[in-house]
């Protein structure tokens, strides 16, 4: 009998009590619909896949595509189960025979010039485990029905697993995501389109844009006719990472023809903009200036002095400031280390070495360290710069929630104000830029969702300028009608009032424990045009990091235009196999999430299928 740990059913069920000891038979509560039963795992099992006659009922909150996902955990659980009753006996047989069958694996891979990152595709092992349990007898499939009916068929599987993301869109609304890959070798990029909504991420189509194909026009045809394939009345709103050239120019133009829909920047690129334009202060540029030739000196020297030091200037752990804040980073670490900089430029082995090197180097480094008002404003810049870093370093901005960016803002800047830096001027200098800059590099969106989410009411919203500037922005282009903008406006008070269901003990006690759609869906019933807006905005992704950092950068050592010409595809099957091989990326990173999380459903932006 396999142990329990290795059943993957306990993971999503929690057990609360227990029977006779060893017997297996539990007392346990379903993590997804929180139904009691008593039972040991086949009842487990039964409710997780949707089995009736075994004394429980299928579980209710899980759907089919989380359910497809269980059935694959299942096949592998008994897959391996079937693979150690085989082996049972045969351990020594095995050990034998392992480096033999490494050897036929890696001589596949090299013989015919494949990505040897394959080997840690589920799919790769998956097929592996599966061509293993069913034995030497498999015969592989032929190219023609690689090509053809077998493409059909898993393309007909990913398109009913679909389903059910494109039947939520009219309640939720979803996202166009427009990511771009550059290939070098052909001078264009690809454009991925993908859409996004709670019931996951879906790849659409990929488009190559040449230079010589009037690359501006192209872009916005396909756009608009990827905004008409997923229908206007369900897209909520378009986030593009293709350059901001692209972004700034041609938001107009898709804004005129569909004048409902909003168009966002990237969360993630916009908190690294306004990030480097504090960077880019005058003041703060001084101080970066005079780090970097700190690190480019003391590097060098560290290169070519055969003397040993122990001054690491470059080594960080902090990804979240490498990311969006590399000046601060920089300069926090010079500070660290400023005795250990005193003392080594004063060394005789530094002074031999500037000596040979005086051409090479334009600056008096030795002067900006002696320079006390370097340290003092290499402090200031750090101080400065900590309050937004330390807060994003408690939250993903590439997976939040519309809504929680905004409050990163205003509590930085809280917290900025409470430290007391001692150059004020400074201080409020950086305070108007994060202010005035933030209506340019984010959406009215972020604003809303940061009134409307129940986790941040009762933070005088109404008293905001820049929120009250983004709630009226978005009920222009939200509603055309006078009465309805004005009906939503009588709506947002009572909302804020706490009026009818607003103001029960359950609305105020779930504010902060409950999904903010979940809350809206609960209570938000007689005020439904801004329950219907609420839940429409606090559905949509923020960010497109996820796209462009996450999943695509996994095959960029194999585009699909390579595999496509290795198939031989046609023009049609070659646009199956794009959607097909891009949408399975997709859903092994879902399998994964939901693989390592223990009883939470798909979660927040699960993949789709």
């Amino acid at each position: 009998m396999p142990a329990e740990s290795e059943k993957w059913g306990w993971k999503h069920v929690s057990v609360f009590g227990g029977f006779d000891r060893g017997s297996g038979t539990k007392r346990w509560t379903c993590n997804h619909c929180n139904q009691r039963y008593n039972g040991s795992y086949s009842r487990v099992r039964a409710h997780l896949l949707g089995y009736n006659g075994l004394g429980v009922k299928p579980c209710p909150a899980i759907d089919n595509s989380v359910r497809e996902t269980f059935t694959m955990f299942d096949k592998d659980r008994v897959a391996n189960k079937l693979m150690k009753k085989k082996n049972k006996g045969t351990c020594s047989m095995r050990n034998h025979q392992t480096d033999y069958v490494d050897d036929v694996v890696a001589r596949f891979f090299y013989v015919d010039g494949l990505n040897v990152n394959a080997v840690n595709s589920a799919y790769f092992r998956e097929m592996v485990r599966t061509v293993g349990a069913f034995g030497p007898t498999y015969e592989l499939p032929s190219m023609e029905n690689l090509s053809s009916t077998l493409l059909s068929k898993e393309k007909l599987r990913l398109d009913r697993a679909l389903t059910l993301a494109r039947e939520s869109w009219p309640n939720t609304g979803c996202t166009i995501l427009c990511v771009n890959r550059l290939d070098g070798s052909l001078g264009c990029f690809c454009v991925n389109f993908f859409v996004a909504s709670p019931r996951g991420v879906m790849f659409l189509k990929e488009v190559d844009i040449i230079e010589g194909d009037v690359p501006d026009n192209l872009f916005i045809d396909e756009l608009t006719n990827v905004i008409a394939e997923v229908n206007p009345s369900n897209v909520f709103q378009v986030i593009t990472r293709i350059g901001g050239q692209v972004s700034d120019v041609f938001e107009s133009v898709i804004l005129s023809k569909f004048p409902n829909i909003f168009w966002s920047h990237c969360t993630s690129h916009s908190v690294l903009l306004l990030m480097e334009e504090m960077a880019d202060l005058d003041w703060v540029k001084e101080v970066v200036s005079g780090a970097r030739e700190i690190e480019k000196c003391v590097s060098d020297f560290q290169t070519s002095s055969s003397t040993c030091t122990d001054i690491d200037i470059k080594g960080s752990t902090d990804k979240v400031s490498q990311k969006y804040a590399p000046s601060f980073l920089l300069v926090r670490k010079i500070l660290d280390i400023k005795s250990t900089l005193c003392e080594l430029v004063v060394r005789e082995e530094w002074k031999q070495w500037r000596l040979g090197n005086a051409l090479e180097f334009g600056f008096n480094v030795e002067e900006i360290i002696a320079r006390e008002t370097f340290w003092d404003r290499a402090n200031l810049m750090v101080e400065v710069f900590e309050p937004f870093m330390r807060l994003l370093a408690t939250f993903d901005v590439d997976k939040s929630i519309m809504g929680d960016v905004y409050n990163w803002q205003v509590l930085s800047l809280e917290a900025l104000r409470n430290k007391g830096v001692k150059d004020e001027l400074l201080s409020n200098q950086v305070e108007m830029l994060v202010e005035n800059r933030w209506d340019k590099l984010f959406s009215p969106l972020h604003g809303v969702a940061y009134m409307l989410h129940p986790k941040y009411y009762g933070n005088g919203q109404c008293n905001n300028k820049s929120l009250m500037r983004a709630w009226n922005a978005t009920l222009e282009r939200y509603e055309g009608g006078f009465e309805a903008r004005r009906v939503l406006r009588e709506e947002l008070g009572v909302y804020w009032r706490a009026e009818v269901c607003f103001g029960e003990e359950d609305a105020a006690e779930c504010r902060n424990n409950m999904d903010p759609v979940t809350w809206w869906e609960n209570f938000g019933f007689e005020t439904p045009r801004l329950q219907t807006l609420a839940i429409k905005i606090l559905s949509q992704i923020p960010s497109a990091a996820i796209m462009c950092e996450e999943s695509w950068q996994l095959c960029d050592s194999m585009p699909c235009r390579e595999a496509v010409e290795k198939l031989g595809f046609g023009s049609d099957q070659a646009k199956d196999f794009v959607f097909v091989r891009n949408n399975l990326k997709l859903q092994a990173l879902r399998h994964r999430k939901v693989g390592s999380q223990s009883g939470s459903g798909c979660g927040n932006w699960g993949i789709c299928c």
